[in-house]
């Protein structure tokens, strides 16, 4: 029996309806209390996604929730950030108290502004909810102010101005969001230092093993590896080195080739292949890039 395709909430007024809710003040942009919400018994949440970004500051769990193929919980509090065509199911839902608040919009809404051409530039809508950010005292205070702020405003009459707001508002909330991530960043540098050795030794391992026939190792494939998303990776690793995911595995591939040539006989032929490139000429393209030299000029220097 084929499994039935995810369901897709095309608009904020659908999902006001689906939870029970009035219809929103605006169109494209809602502010949502989650102690108003009623999943109800709809088969809808076993597997949905939305047409629109969501920010969610929630405290309190009310049934199992799944991102993708993991299960989350979210006793502790924590912010999650999602785009468009997230996949997200809802099961076991209980009446168990949760408070906080979600942001939805539309991309409409923001199109025609400055923001709808540099979001994609806040990594962390493509982080997965594992990576969300957990928030201080202080940090809860100031978002839940924001939330509301936003909330108040969307309640008057929609207006001239209204709009103009509205993306204040927003971009208001995602710099603070990443003032604090990076905060986040900071505090849990001893866990980011133990990703970056089982990181390290992951890329020693492919190369070491010969896997590398299989091609270069890629950002995708060592950040499945290590159980995050490709975007959260390369944060860690601006955060800790000042180089992105893709960069670093690069230099990584470098230093392995500077062994090779230093400490081996193999031809640059053999080193290319073995690192895992296509074409040799790919290989010393990449070297020169990144060394101002070729791999014979390299080899070389060492005689």
């Amino acid at each position: 029996m084929q499994k039935a395709a995810p369901y897709k909430i095309k608009s904020v007024s659908e999902l006001h309806r689906l939870f029970g809710l009035k219809n929103p003040d605006h169109p494209l942009i809602s502010v949502i209390d989650f102690e108003l919400l009623k999943f109800g018994d709809s088969e809808i949440w076993k597997s949905f996604y939305y047409d629109f970004y969501c920010v969610a500051c929630k405290k309190g769990s009310s049934g199992k929730f799944k991102y993708g193929q993991r299960d989350y919980d979210f006793d502790e509090g924590i912010m999650s950030f999602t785009k468009p065509g997230q996949i997200f199911s809802v099961t076991n839902v209980t009446d168990d108290p949760v408070s906080g608040f979600m942001l939805v919009f539309k991309s409409e809404l923001i199109r025609n502004y400055g923001l709808g051409k540099v979001i994609g530039n806040y990594n962390f809508f493509a982080y997965s909810t594992a990576e969300a950010l957990h928030l201080s005292g202080k940090e809860d205070k100031i978002i839940t102010s924001l939330f509301q702020q936003m909330q108040s405003e969307l309640k008057n009459n929609i207006d001239y101005y209204s709009q103009d707001l509205a993306i204040s508002h927003i971009e208001l909330l995602l710099n603070y969001a990443k003032r604090f991530h990076y905060r986040q960043f900071l505090t849990r540098n001893s866990e980011n230092n133990e990703l970056l050795t089982k990181l390290e030794q992951l890329l020693t391992d492919y190369l070491n093993n010969k896997s590398a026939i299989e091609g270069l190792p890629t950002v995708y494939h060592i950040s499945n590896e290590l159980n995050m998303s490709p975007s959260y990776l390369s944060e860690m690793l601006r955060n800790l080195t000042g180089q992105n995911a893709q960069t670093y595995i690069q230099g990584f591939i470098i230093d392995k080739a500077k062994e090779l040539l230093s400490t081996t006989n193999l031809s640059i032929k053999e080193i290319a292949y073995d690192l895992g490139f296509g074409h040799p000429q790919s290989f010393s393209t990449m070297f020169k890039n990144k060394t101002k030299k070729t791999p014979l000029q390299y080899r070389v220097s060492f005689n």
